[in-house]
């Protein structure tokens, strides 16, 4: 844990713009310093935020989608690229910590990807979304275990995850057995409708406990004009309302300031880090209330790639993304399966 204990952060719900390849990232930049004037040393951006999340792909059948899938890929950042260079310089110039989602362009795929820039404003992490959930599987490519980390800041050690990535609990699980202190969830808001907020609170209240952590969450926003941009049919429309839950969690549970359920805006609220502690004298769930020797999670960190070569020890990030590592079970397990 760093010696700074009091942390401010900020979690941003605001729209997209649909219609131009920086104007999301114009908006980043902007939030970015409006909560930086605040006072915020964190700032926690929507899933796949940039350009915009393929809402597209939730109301409309594939064969009439393809227009919008290519125009996502036209919009879609590189990493590293411009925008990953502008949100940098921006962190670094206000000396804040953000968390950015992205569609990623990596050649002819595209993955919902999670940036974190340090204070500094180096890329302390990218992690692409393990499994694309529904309608995503038809946009974005899976990603791998590589980026399941918890990566150090001047502000604490942050992880991040995006959207359903929380009803995995390994998934979780493992950035809680690195001891996250401040989470960072994502989700894309303006979908399905109330339901999806209420599930959204439910999820990150819960992950808080669980892990003794803060949650920071940021959801999207659609304005009525952008929803009729996307659908003109009214029914359809309806699935474009609602899901919207910008928070933050304590590592007890409780909202530290009142979330953002519609509109434009952030939730700012100062995080206690001693709360962390408090929260886990009484129950560490990777610590005094594990049970490792009978319960533990066993995980491939290696990088994905589809070609080896063979003329050279394969490096731990070349794991092709065909394979898989078989379990090989060591002495002590086998002594212990044999008695």
């Amino acid at each position: 844990m760093t010696s700074q204990t009091i942390v401010r952060a900020a979690a941003v719900q605001i729209a997209p713009v649909f219609d131009s390849p920086t104007g999301t990232v114009d908006k980043v930049c902007q939030a970015i310093a409006d909560a930086a004037r605040q006072g915020a040393q964190l700032v926690v951006f929507p899933e796949t935020f940039v350009p915009y999340y393929p809402y597209f792909s939730f109301v409309l059948p594939p064969v009439q989608s393809g227009s919008e899938h290519l125009k996502l890929y036209e919009y879609a950042p590189t990493v590293p690229g411009p925008v990953t260079e502008a949100v940098a310089a921006q962190a670094r110039a206000l000396g804040i910590v953000v968390v950015l989602g992205v569609n990623e362009r990596d050649h002819g795929s595209l993955y919902n990807t999670q940036l974190i820039f340090d204070e500094n404003g180096q890329l302390a992490l990218k992690r692409r979304k393990i499994t694309p959930t529904f309608h995503e599987r038809m946009i974005w490519g899976q990603g791998d275990a590589s980026g399941l980390e918890v990566v150090d800041t001047g502000i604490g050690r942050i992880g991040a995850l995006a959207c359903w990535e929380h009803y995995n609990p390994l998934a979780r699980y493992a950035l809680m057995a690195q001891h996250e202190e401040i989470h960072c969830s994502q989700f894309p808001g303006s979908l399905v409708g109330p339901i999806f907020a209420d599930q959204i609170e439910v999820t990150i209240r819960h992950h808080a406990l669980e892990s003794g952590c803060f949650v920071v969450n940021a959801t999207g926003w659609l304005s009525d004009e952008q929803i009729a941009a996307v659908t003109p049919d009214p029914g359809l429309q309806k699935a474009l309302r609602g899901g919207c839950c910008t928070a933050i969690v304590s590592p007890e549970g409780q909202h530290l300031a009142e979330p953002l359920r519609s509109g434009e805006g952030m939730v700012i609220a100062d995080l206690d880090k001693t709360l962390i502690t408090k929260r886990k004298r009484m129950m560490d769930s990777v610590g005094h209330y594990a049970r490792p020797e009978l319960l533990s999670l066993r995980i491939d960190d290696r990088a994905a790639s589809p070609m080896v070569t063979t003329d050279t020890a394969a490096p731990k990030s070349s794991l092709p993304a065909f394979a898989t590592t078989p379990f090989i079970p060591d002495s002590e397990e086998i002594s212990h399966a044999l008695r």
